[in-house]
């Protein structure tokens, strides 16, 4: 097959992710002619035929396994309904914040009319309740189709359902256990994997590490905990969490050493099975198992794939090139599941690989391997810069001198260790010991303020010139010119940003489910406005309004606006005043708040106060003294209610205040284009009268996709309309971005924006 039809292949199924919507089904039935067609061409037109072919097979083979997963969902008539079926727990538990998440195989379902996905994920929030894998249950299951939020810049979650399969989610009312185990071997490893962890849990027993010494032999990450997460993506030490190439190939190689080593012993079995064919048999079974007890993931499937490719070779004594293997690898990866281009970890596995590959054909000089070793980290790091701006718009300076140190001692030797500790218990003891020294060096590297480049996230055309000048700059010494190739990578390291002129406001509501988080951009200003609720083992901070604010290029706030004590207020805040420190705090909390630390200009918001930035007024409106005053006040009605009023245009940020305080409101110029509703449309708040004295072109819900609360409230939406205002909802329009200038408002939503057809 030529090299050039490859990649080809795999920019086709990428392509295909980028649709709004499918293509017909029948699509690949369009290659056979087109093949006959191009096969009659001459030269370098049949050249490029078979390359626009090769892509548009990719394509239509991605587009058709597209439309046979999509077509396994769940009706929407019977979101929210309780369905009866019987199912199989097809992977390990994972344990949360409140009970337990669990992946479950659908065999039948007996409630009448009811369609049911082939693989659900749900919760179980009773404590008490033991799911094995492989287990099989009557449940009572209540589900939803797949939805989370969706911002800019942010991890697409349902894009990550519909590569994992997870065609919808919801909780488990009732369940009744039918069979210990059904003796299949995909649950078999569940279940051993399960049986792995819990060995483990109890030998290490609350250690710090114990999560990683976990992920590094099972591929469990669940025990990592976020600021964990951090100090990795600080320090560019990711790919070490995972079962990655690196790991599986370690361990295949030393297990086909030490096969080597043994069969020497007896020189009687070299004549009916060579040395060499004895180890690549032991290399490759061992890196099938330890990918298997790990999930499979897109960087062991890679290694397994290229180890096959290269003891193939072997074998059969041909030399198919080691560009041949990775492309090979692959289109091997994207034939069996078109997804995997939708995975940050994708791009990044094989990246790094051609990165790694590339370095080693074209270094600078001849140094000792102390010094190539941190060469390679460096061309590493530069090689992936493209990506990780793209994708995460930060870049770990630190991770040379991380990696440097880690992989040696996490990946080289911590690995093994974790792996024999599953026999030897005192080995995991060991290995903890050593990611324990390890991690305390990473974390001294990751304290300096320096060592993470953060940005605005770049342009596309600009990552392309980017790449242009990686490959240039990496060319031998002696290459014409060398050092420009560095110029190519300024428009990526250097984005333009785009600020509202003096008067004008950008405002962005962000879906954070069911909460509230808005930013408002003046000028020279920036302003966060309630920070999110917060997650199990995470919050709206740290999962999306960082990740945001990064992406757009935010790296400071002048103020902070916490409207009031509601956990779906307050919950990022945690994460944003240790990672932004704004110049003031405005908020509705109690004086003991633990957030209200010392060093934080906090002010306690009241109604009368003001500012002005870049030509832009805001005003508080409410809460009045004689309601800070009043203990018996709850918490919705001391909402901090502020009016912005710019050049352009007006809003009026409400947050949950109620009826009553509505009313006392009406005293105030209210009159308002963009109104963010009270109380996420609650049925307590937006009264008529309220309504009529805002008079909203447009409003603003933030609300969570089907909330147990039932907001927005379906005659509270129809007040609004009934006087011809728009409604715009987080958890049907994802984030909302609006423009003031000149010429008005204009808004843009996320759905919208960046449609994708699973969306």
């Amino acid at each position: 097959m030529p090299l050039f039809l490859l990649p080809a292949f795999i920019l086709g199924a990428a392509l295909l992710q980028q649709q709004a919507q499918l293509w017909p089904a029948g699509t690949l039935l369009a290659v056979p002619p087109l093949l006959l067609l191009a096969g009659a061409l001459p030269g370098t037109l049949r050249t490029a035929a078979l390359m626009v072919l090769a892509l548009f097979f990719g394509f239509g083979w991605a587009n058709l396994h597209a439309h046979w997963r999509m077509a396994d969902e769940l009706p929407p008539e019977w979101e929210g309904r309780d369905i009866r079926v019987t199912a199989v727990v097809a992977e390990l538990p994972q344990p949360q914040a409140r009970g337990q998440r669990l992946r479950l195989d659908i065999e039948q379902v007996h409630t009448p009319a009811a369609r049911v996905p082939s693989r659900v994920q749900v919760s179980d929030y009773r404590d008490g309740r033991v799911y094995l894998p492989g287990q099989r249950w009557q449940m009572l299951l209540r589900l939803k189709r797949p939805h989370a939020t969706l911002n800019p810049h942010s991890f697409d979650a349902e894009s990550w359902m519909l590569q994992q399969n997870i065609r919808a989610t919801g909780q488990i009312r009732q369940a009744r256990l039918l069979q210990e185990q059904v003796w299949l071997p995909a649950y078999l490893i569940e279940r051993l994997r399960l049986r792995l962890r819990q060995h483990m849990l109890a030998t290490l027993q609350q250690r710090p590490w114990a999560g990683l010494v976990i992920a590094l032999s099972i591929g469990d990450q669940s025990g990592i905990s976020q600021a964990q997460w951090q100090l990795f993506a600080r320090t560019g030490l990711t790919h070490l969490v995972s079962i990655s190439g690196l790991h599986v190939t370690l361990v295949a190689g030393l297990v086909a050493l030490l096969a080597g080593r043994l069969w020497q012993r007896r020189p009687q079995r070299l004549l009916w099975l060579p040395k060499r064919r004895l180890m690549l048999i032991c290399a490759a079974l061992t890196a099938l198992l330890y990918a298997l007890l790990a999930g499979f993931s897109i960087p062991t499937r890679r290694t397994l794939y290229m180890l096959a490719i290269a003891g193939w070779a072997l074998w059969s004594g041909r030399n198919p090139g080691v560009w041949r293997v990775l492309l090979l690898a692959a289109a091997g990866v994207v034939l069996l599941d078109p997804w995997a281009v939708l995975s940050s970890g994708f791009w990044l596995s094989f990246g790094a690989v051609a990165c790694l590959l590339w370095a080693s054909q074209y270094r600078l000089g001849k140094p000792g391997w102390l010094q190539h070793w941190l060469w390679l980290q460096w061309l590493l790091l530069l090689g992936m810069a493209p990506a990780l701006l793209y994708l995460f718009q930060q870049l770990p300076l630190a991770a040379p001198l991380a990696n440097a140190l880690a992989i040696p001692l996490i990946g080289s030797i911590a690995t093994p260790l974790c792996l024999l500790g599953m026999i030897v218990p005192p080995l995991l003891l060991l290995a903890h010991g050593l990611i324990d020294v390890s991690m305390m060096l990473v974390g001294w590297l990751a304290d300096w303020p320096a060592m993470n480049w953060q940005q605005a996230a770049p342009q596309a055309w600009s990552l392309i010139l980017a790449g242009i000048g990686i490959i240039w700059l990496s060319l031998p010494r002696g290459w014409p010119l060398r050092s420009l190739g560095a110029l190519l990578l300024l428009p990526m390291l250097l984005p333009a940003i785009q600020r509202p002129e003096p008067g004008q406001l950008h405002m962005t509501m962000l879906d954070v489910g069911q909460g509230t988080a808005l930013v408002l951009q003046t000028a020279q200003h920036n302003l966060l406005y309630d920070s999110g609720p917060g997650f199990a083992g995470t919050d709206s901070g740290s999962r999306i309004i960082l990740p945001w604010l990064r992406g757009e290029g935010i790296g400071q706030l002048h103020g902070m606006v916490l409207s009031h004590d509601d956990a779906d207020h307050t919950g990022g805040a945690d994460s944003i005043l240790q990672n932004i420190h704004p110049h003031w705090l405005l908020h509705s909390l109690p004086h003991t708040h633990p957030l209200l630390q010392p060093k934080l200009n906090s002010i306690s918001c009241v109604a009368g106060q003001g500012w002005h930035w870049d030509g832009v007024a805001f005003r508080v409106l409410w809460p009045d003294r004689a309601t800070v005053a009043n203990p018996a006040v709850k918490d919705n009605d001391r909402s901090c209610v502020i009016r912005v009023d710019a050049a352009c245009g007006s809003v009026l940020l409400s947050a949950d205040v109620e009826r009553s305080s509505e009313l006392q409101l009406l005293t105030q110029p209210l009159k308002a284009d963009i109104l963010l509703v009270p109380h996420h449309g609650s049925k307590t708040s937006s009264s008529r009268p309220f309504i009529e004295a805002v008079a909203p072109s447009v409003a603003l819900v933030s609300a969570g996709y089907r909330n147990r609360f039932g907001h927005p409230r379906a005659d509270v939406l129809q007040r609004y309309q009934e006087r011809g205002t728009q409604i715009i909802r987080s958890d049907m329009d994802g984030a909302v971005a609006l423009r003031c200038d000149s010429s008005g408002w204009h808004s843009t939503t996320q759905r919208a924006m960046a449609r994708r057809y699973w969306h």
